[in-house]
């Protein structure tokens, strides 16, 4: 089955998570993606996860975002390597990068550079903080993104000390955001047939990621704190842990008190509306934890669902990756592995019925696909 991006040809030139997973969307459905890494290490993401290395097996990080692509090693520095890549953005459709910005542009390998050489090229660039600014150049990553957006001071708990999600949310976010302006400008060319630069980065993900509390701060002057908006709070029952969620009731208490079994605690003084619920959520909270640690998670949210309150087992991460749920959305997929069994890792979240996004390359060897992309010695045109 032919994939949507089918003839798209990608250069990729990018590290890491951010841009990686922006050419594995592309990838998935049908481009051909081809990585250009550094001669002799290549991604620094390939050697980032110690115990496969130790073990002489590639990368799980490296595995989990560089599937249905070739890999190529040139030296960006080097004139005959230089070259090389020029012929090759001859006939790309997409060059994407992540390095900081001013370096390619260093080399002679910026837009305004390659537009001369290929008109109809799309130039896609993921950078930390943006392209111009006074934070332009500086380093960025993930928990320092979290640190400068605000999401450091985010805890669903409050505090004082802030604290970070220990996930990459800002890689990912910006990823997918490269993703989609690389097949907004595909799109446009198809009418105009002129490329053009598409950018985000990573600092921009994460403030967008915002939007609605940045629409109160902005024009109202709070921030919004949803975990304090209504009678919300977490408990632990006999087997683990449950959330409890009070939104979009009027008297979430009540409704609570009923799953439970309990006497109605919103006739208390103070607890009758859900504005107060919010207001005194730990202390409501408290007297409510000796029924919940009394049931297992499964009695509690079936309970609590069953009278229209929002609740959910808290799941370690293993439980997650084994949960029947995420067996029937076909999220994990097998990729195969040169000189070493298959991989397991997630697959692509968009469903589409026709075109599906399929593993049709494992993730590459470090330049293992060199003699199918070039030709004479390594100086030729396009192989593809």
């Amino acid at each position: 089955m032919a994939g949507v991006l089918e003839g798209i040809k990608v250069l990729e030139l990018c590290e890491v998570f951010q841009g990686p997973l922006a050419g594995q969307i592309l990838g998935d459905y049908g481009a051909d993606v081809i990585k250009i890494e550094r001669p002799g290490r290549g991604d620094s993401l390939r050697h980032s996860d110690a115990v496969a290395n130790a073990a002489g097996k590639m990368g799980s990080y490296f595995a989990a975002v560089n599937r249905n692509k070739r890999s190529l090693c040139l030296d960006l520095k080097a004139d005959d390597d230089r070259q090389v890549l020029l012929r090759l953005v001859g006939e790309a459709d997409v060059l994407m990068h992540n390095y900081r910005p001013g370096v390619l542009e260093r080399l002679g390998l910026g837009y305004e550079a390659l537009e001369k050489i290929n008109p109809g090229l799309v130039y896609a660039t993921a950078s930390g903080f943006g392209e111009t600014g006074p934070l332009a150049g500086m380093a960025g990553q993930d928990f320092l993104i979290q640190s400068i957006s605000g999401i450091a001071w985010k805890a669903a708990a409050g505090g004082n000390v802030p604290s970070f999600l220990n996930v990459p949310i800002a890689d990912y976010t910006s990823g997918l955001l490269l993703a989609q302006g690389v097949l907004l400008a595909l799109l446009e060319r198809a009418r105009s047939g002129r490329g053009q630069r598409v950018s985000t980065s990573l600092l921009s993900a994460l403030v967008a990621m915002q939007s609605l509390e940045a629409a109160t701060q902005l024009n109202y002057g709070y921030e919004t704190r949803w975990y304090d908006r209504a009678l919300n709070f977490v408990a632990e029952a006999s087997d683990g842990w449950v959330t409890v969620i009070g939104f979009f009731r009027d008297n979430p208490l009540q409704l609570i008190c009923r799953g439970l079994g309990l006497e109605d605690l919103s006739t208390r003084p103070g607890w009758g509306a859900k504005l107060d619920q919010a207001t005194h959520r730990e202390e409501i909270a408290a007297a409510l934890r000796p029924a919940i640690r009394a049931l297992t998670v499964e009695a509690c949210v079936e309970r609590l669902q069953g009278q229209g309150v929002l609740a959910a087992p808290i799941l370690k991460f293993e439980q997650v990756l084994e949960h029947p749920q995420i067996q029937a959305n076909e999220l994990l997929v097998d990729v195969p592995v040169d000189g070493q069994e298959p991989m397991r890792v997630v697959g692509n979240p968009i469903r589409l019925s026709r075109t599906p996004a399929e593993v049709r390359r494992a993730p590459p060897a470090l330049d293992a696909h060199r003699q199918e992309l070039l030709k004479d010695g390594g100086t030729g045109a396009w192989d593809g």
